[in-house]
């Protein structure tokens, strides 16, 4: 038998639930139900109003990451902090989005309303759902300073203890999966946001080196789901490689 996490609040179905799953040749007493906390009804109706009602597209492109990975090997082989590809992939997009802000917006009837600081929110898995905390001005803050705010985000969201000011009004988004072994992936927009990134794992991949030799190298899909109300092809692409340039030369960004 199959054995699902324990519900945290089940519920004994109704006769029309039942009779819909009847229908659908779902026998009665080979499921539970759980209930729908107000996290998880929040996402549903946030998320299906953004992929039926936005316009949108994704911008996929490969990055080398194996520069990233040794940097970051060598930054928590010192005394400070520990720091996570995450924490890195963060300060890599705010400095992304300081080169091409065009992808830092958000589409309302009125006009476009263009932000000035990179407020990242990043996706973090609770009971019951998501939510997305906020590393607010994340361009001008340090990388130690983002993996201390991460640390205490993520902490506090999967205590359900965030305040509104810390998950509410960010200005794009990311969404990294690579930790549980997946290789690429797209995300549903977070609105009124109009941009998310989407990071897969490294993976090992023969590809040339600068003679066109072929090396054993570890390489990492990023895409880019945009709102095209706000965001054109164009704009996302430039955001894109700026972030691939900036993730596959660490020198220049993490003190090392």
């Amino acid at each position: 038998m199959i054995q699902h996490p324990e519900p945290t609040a089940e519920l004994q179905p109704s006769e029309e639930l039942r009779r819909e799953l009847e229908e659908q040749g779902i026998a009665e007493g080979s499921y539970r139900v759980q209930r729908l906390d107000a996290v998880r009804k929040t996402v549903a109706r946030r998320l299906m109003a953004a992929y039926s009602e936005i316009p949108h597209f994704p911008l996929r492109m490969r990055i080398a990451a194996d520069a990233l990975l040794d940097a970051r090997e060598r930054r928590n082989a010192g005394e400070g902090e520990r720091v996570s590809l995450n924490d890195l992939f963060i300060k890599a997009a705010a400095l992304a989005i300081a080169r091409f802000p065009g992808v830092n917006v958000t589409y309302t009837s009125h006009g476009i309303i263009l932000h000035r600081q990179a407020d990242i929110s990043v996706a973090v898995a609770i009971e019951g759902g998501l939510i997305t905390p906020i590393v607010r001005a994340a361009e001008s803050r340090s990388i130690a300073e983002i993996s201390a705010d991460m640390k205490r985000l993520a902490d506090a969201a999967r205590r359900k203890r965030l305040q509104p000011a810390e998950y509410f009004g960010g200005t794009f988004s990311i969404s990294n999966l690579g930790m549980f072994g997946i290789s690429e992936f797209s995300s549903i927009l977070n609105p009124p946001q109009s941009c998310i990134l989407s990071l897969g794992a490294p993976q090992r991949e023969y590809c040339p080196d600068e003679y066109g030799n072929p090396r054993l190298g570890q390489i990492m899909t990023a895409t880019l789901t945009c709102d095209h109300r706000a965001v054109d092809g164009a704009t996302g692409a430039q955001w894109l490689q700026a972030f691939k340039d900036i993730v596959e030369n660490p020198s220049q960004w993490i003190d090392v």
